[in-house]
């Protein structure tokens, strides 16, 4: 019978943040695949557990992947970590989870920290809708695609970054996306833990001067609704709303249909809109 694969969530920065039974996971799996390896060594060397490690990672993904599998399948169980947080998430643990549900192995997830949204819960920003972008590419056709494709965007954005990129992405951000509220997280649970809440012009300034130091969880403010209603003035600006109506009545729309039309483009109301079909 095949063993299990356990993805347990490790501490992102504070070692009391984990929880009874990860702790007890770990010290009932057969062997433990770590990210880093020196870094897992710390936090089992904290908790007294002595486990059997291999290493697992982007690099070395398509050749370690299959050799856990083998021994998954041979019934030993394994925990999955990562250097922080959740393993899955931004990191090769997804491709061990296909690889295990391919092979039609058990999988447990051990939940507990999670980078992402302890900043988004703390960044001031609505939280009832949002997507998790993880790290842009970092630079090319690629970056500029998935920049394009998040311009209208109305759930709150979270991404990941790397210091030394930080400044070039906020500036990216800027282009893209305006003005907008963002919320830059870094060292989460630490002692120096630090969270900024400022417009991304600000945040551009204020990291012109400072360097940036530690991994970041940028939190980016969806597309207002407003926002949108003054690109839809903005864009028919140069049409009176006449001309707009007789537009789509050309077309071929009935005159009921193309103020209704009209009206969501130009984010007015009904009402708004006939008065001028009968002017």
């Amino acid at each position: 019978m095949a063993g299990t694969l356990y993805l347990v969530a490790t501490p992102i920065g504070n070692l009391d943040d984990i929880t009874f039974r990860a702790i007890k996971t770990l010290r009932e799996v057969d062997f433990i695949a770590a990210e880093d390896t020196r870094q897992t060594l710390k936090l089992l060397n904290h908790f007294e557990i002595k486990k059997p490690l291999v290493s697992y990672h982007e690099h070395n993904k398509y050749e370690m992947g299959p050799k856990i599998i083998s021994r998954l399948l041979e019934g030993e169980s394994v925990a999955l970590v990562t250097d922080a947080g959740t393993p899955g998430i931004s990191d090769p643990g997804e491709d061990l989870v296909k690889l295990a549900i391919e092979n039609y192995i058990n999988i447990v997830h051990v939940p507990g920290a999670s980078a992402f949204l302890y900043a988004l819960v703390v960044s001031g920003l609505s939280t009832r809708r949002f997507v998790f972008e993880g790290f842009l590419e970092r630079e090319g056709k690629q970056r500029r695609e998935r920049l394009e494709s998040l311009k209208n965007e109305t759930r709150t954005i979270i991404f990941y970054e790397a210091p030394h990129r930080l400044v070039k992405t906020l500036s990216d951000l800027y282009e893209y996306f305006g003005d907008r509220k963002i919320s830059l997280c870094r060292e989460l649970t630490k002692r120096y833990e630090e969270i900024e809440r400022l417009n991304l012009s600000e945040a551009i300034e204020v990291y012109k001067e400072k360097e940036p130091k530690g991994e970041y969880v940028l939190v980016l403010e969806g597309k207002s609704k407003e926002e949108i209603e003054e690109e839809k003035r903005q864009e028919f600006s140069d049409i009176d709303i006449g001309e707009h109506i007789q537009k789509y009545i050309d077309e071929g729309l009935s005159k009921k249909d193309a103020i209704k039309k009209v009206a969501k483009e130009r984010g007015l109301k009904k009402s708004e809109v006939y008065k001028y079909t009968i002017e």
